[in-house]
């Protein structure tokens, strides 16, 4: 019992997703904001999904580039664990890695198509994910988990 209690101490995960859906024009119409889209109404309800979803897993530490669409979609789960958002660099490199692996805690981490892979792939350590996601997908969830020193890794949909 004590070493379950002692790997169960020592393990702990990363969530990584994409933003949720943005706001597109319509109509024709120009956004204020075009290169900072905010979330849609879908996107504000995956959102509130992804919040439901992670609200008992005992994050810490919460990561978002600084767009209104990843903080949109970080922002329910702040609210509710207290937990404020800290900002990374849109290109995430292997010092970004390191300071995430170094936190050995629970994180969330907001990202973007082009980015999640990026992320996944190098926490993981192996190519888990094997290029950018398609526009359309906003709806994966990849956790990757620390147990000693094992990697686990798993791909859902929330």
């Amino acid at each position: 019992m004590l070493l379950t209690l002692t790997l169960t101490a020592c393990s702990h995960s990363y969530y990584i997703v994409r933003h949720a859906e943005k706001a597109q024009s319509t109509n024709g119409t120009i956004m204020a904001s075009p290169n900072d889209p905010p979330l849609s109404e879908k996107g504000k309800e995956r959102a509130e999904a992804l919040k439901d979803e992670l609200k008992h897993k005992h994050i810490r530490y919460i990561f978002s580039t600084n767009t209104t669409r990843t903080l949109s979609t970080a922002a329910p789960l702040s609210r509710v664990i207290g937990v404020k958002p800290v900002l990374y660099d849109p290109t995430p490199d292997s010092t970004f890695i390191n300071s995430l692996q170094a936190l050995k805690k629970n994180v969330l981490i907001v990202g973007h198509s082009n980015t999640v892979d990026d992320i996944v792939n190098g926490l993981c350590k192996a190519i888990k994910v094997t290029g950018d996601l398609p526009d359309n997908e906003y709806d994966n969830l990849f956790i990757v988990t620390y147990k000693g020193k094992k990697i686990k890794y798993r791909r859902r949909t929330y």
